[in-house]
This record gives structure tokens, sequence and C-alpha cells, in this order.
């Protein structure tokens, strides 16, 4: 009796700090043996918030994995049933991402894996007239995301190794250079146009513009799909090309500028990776590294209302054991303070694939999957400004 006293007392306090500190975490429902993964939040017109994860036996190869998604209510602090967002039978459904569009609609954007390969991916999408409700959104238009990089995607892909400097010592005498089997690659016009995943939050320029943030495991690069009538129709950037620049993460200068983050998926130092747009997406520079660290996995960087930016990403070289929030107050050139986000207890050893945004409170708030020998969530975070600035 004693014991159960202590710990309610010891919840007790420990919410009280979470309150004071403007900082909380929970799960969005029970750890659990399966696998959950690469999650995606957005807020609802009416305050509350939606998200979702891609949940099953695996990833490509398990043919279970369906994306799921849950509510939270305004001013709540328990996340409501898990319902099916999304399900292809037979198919694995991953990396689902949501977006509210300039008209307070709703996007799903996920992948089904063909073949059970990355590079297979095929890239979809549905859509409702409204954010709010209760359980799974009122899908009204469903449809495929089709690119056709060009031509010059070859060329662009040959300037930026010869800019970079490729090192070819890196393969073996009997392997054909890794540039060499990308270039080989980058001629075929079907590889060229099909396995462009989703991992990030589209942009809406001021222009109106939405970039959707895409890479490709095939070609170990990233590129946007653009398009200037509110997601009705899709174009295809210049890709971006570097020592294995993935899920990249985009974030706008005042001046206009865009600066893409990546994931390091190439060789030593493993850094986050860095490259920019001047002409609104439509061109990019080589992606060389940031100063961040990088263990081979997913970020995300927004621009905060009051001009800082924030990245959420698990800054170590090898290891998803640690996730922190990185502060910029330079638009990126930068990072110069960090708060440490998990592990918040002792039962969580992995932390990855973040997604996050800045509520129209202030509030910010991001999920990722949380892992731990008793099972796997997905974690709810949300934290004010305070204590982002260690106040």
């Amino acid at each position: 009796m004693i014991r159960l006293l202590w710990i309610l007392f010891l919840g007790s306090f420990v919410s009280s700090i979470e309150a004071a500190s403007g900082f909380s975490t929970t799960n969005i429902f029970p750890l659990g043996p399966k696998h959950a993964h690469s999650s995606s939040i957005v807020e609802c017109q009416d305050g509350s918030l939606l998200a979702c994860w891609f949940y099953g036996s695996g990833e490509r190869r398990a043919d279970d994995v369906l994306v799921q998604g849950a509510r939270l209510k305004k001013g709540g602090r328990q996340w409501g049933e898990v319902f099916v967002m999304a399900d292809t039978p037979g198919f694995p459904d991953c990396n689902p991402v949501l977006f509210v569009d300039a008209h307070d609609r709703l996007w799903l954007y996920w992948i089904t894996v063909l073949a059970n390969r990355w590079e297979c991916s095929q890239l979809k999408y549905l859509r409702a007239e409204q954010t709010t409700g209760s359980g799974v959104p009122e899908w009204n238009w469903q449809g495929l995301v089709q690119l056709k990089p060009g031509d010059g995607f070859r060329q662009i892909m040959a300037d930026r190794f010869n800019e970079l400097g490729v090192n070819q010592r890196m393969w073996a005498e009997f392997a054909k250079p890794y540039e060499r089997l990308l270039l080989e690659a980058a001629s075929d016009p079907y590889k060229r146009q099909t396995g462009w995943m989703t991992r990030t939050h589209p942009l809406t320029l001021p222009s109106g513009r939405i970039l959707l943030p895409l890479y490709s495991d095939g070609f170990n690069a990233s590129l946007m799909g653009i398009s200037d009538d509110l997601g009705e129709t899709w174009r295809a950037s210049s890709p971006i090309i570097g020592l294995g620049p993935i899920q990249p993460s985009v974030v706008r200068r005042k001046d206009g500028t865009l600066v893409a983050y990546c994931r390091d998926s190439g060789s030593l130092p493993q850094r986050v990776l860095q490259a920019e747009s001047t002409d609104g997406g439509e061109t990019w520079s080589a992606a060389v590294d940031t100063v961040v660290p990088n263990p081979g996995s997913s970020l995300e960087v927004i621009a905060l209302r009051d001009g800082r930016w924030l990245m959420i990403a698990n800054d170590t070289e090898r290891g998803r054991h640690q996730l922190s929030a990185l502060i910029s107050g330079d638009e990126g050139k930068t990072w110069g303070s960090k708060r440490a986000i998990e592990p918040m207890d002792s039962v969580g050893t992995d932390f990855g694939y973040p997604s996050v945004i800045q509520s129209r409170d202030g509030l910010i708030h991001l999920t990722y999957t949380y892992s731990s020998a008793q099972g796997k969530s997905i974690r709810h975070c949300s934290f004010g400004l305070g204590w982002l600035s260690g106040k």
C-alpha cells in the first residue's frame, strides 16, 4: 500500500514538473511487439492533433504493414483509439506523411512497396476536405503522384559527383565504381520515374507552390515534387546529389533561399547533409556536410514563428539512443544550442524518425518512434518555447 501511494505521488510529482517546465511525453498507444515507425503529425482546424505511422511485422518485406492513425483533442492528454488510415492488402504501406494545405484540406502521402523493394515503391495519396472529425478522415479523393525526371537528371548527377570529387578508393577492385553504377541507372527513364519515397512534411512557399520532399534508395539521392496547382499535378525538381543525401527536410530563409537538410546515407564522417536552392526548389546545389552529427537517421527542421530554426535529430555518429532539439538563430548557418529530448526514462533505448510542427498556440509538437525491450510505440512530445530556451 505504501509503495502504491509512493508511485502515485511520484507520478503526480513528475506531472507537476512537466506542467511547470512545459515539457511532456506520452505514448500514443501501449508498447507492443510489432514494428511502429515513421510517424507524421499535423494540427487540425479545431486545434486537435492528428498523427499517423506505419505498423506491422516489419517494413518493406512484410506484406501486413499498413498505415495507422490516432487523434488527440485540443487540450487533451490521452490520445484516442488507433484506426487504420490506409491499407493495400498484400503489400507493405510505409512512410506516411500528413499535410494540411492552404484550403485546410488534409492530405496523406505514403508509399506502397512493390516487389518488397524500396526502389519499386509507388507514391500514393488520399485527400479529405476537412481535417477535423473523429476517427478516420473522410477521404474523398485518391490518386498517384507520378514524376518524370528528365534526361538532365544524369548530367546533373555527373556534374555533382565531379564537383564533390567522389572517392573511388572506397570501392572494391572487382566492383564497378559507385559513380558509374548510378550514372548508368540514371540513364534509364523507368528507374528515374519509380521508387520516390516520402518522409517529411511538404512545405508551402509564399507563392502557393508546394514542395513535397522525396528520396530514392535506388539512387541514394533526393528531389522535390513540385506542385503549382494545390497538389492537382506534380513535376520533379532537379536531383539533390551528394554522398547519400536522403529523406530531405526543407525550410525557407527570409531571403527566399531554400535549405534541404538530409540524412547521411553515405561515407564517413556521418553528418547531416545540406543542399540549397535559390529558384523556388527547381534546382539544387550539391549536398555537403554540416557540423551536425547524423547516424544515418531521419531528421526534420522547421522555421519557428520567432525566426529561429528548430532541428529534431539523433545528434550522434552511431545509434539512435538520443534525440535532441537543436536551435539556430541565424537560419541554419550555425546550430548554437540544444536540449535533450530522449532518453527521458530508463526504459526507452531507441528514438527515431521525428516529425515536428509548431501549433497555432505556439507549442511544439513532435512524434517519433519509441523502442524498448518491452516493445514499440509512437511517442508524442510537446513543449513550449520557454523549455526550448532552457527557462
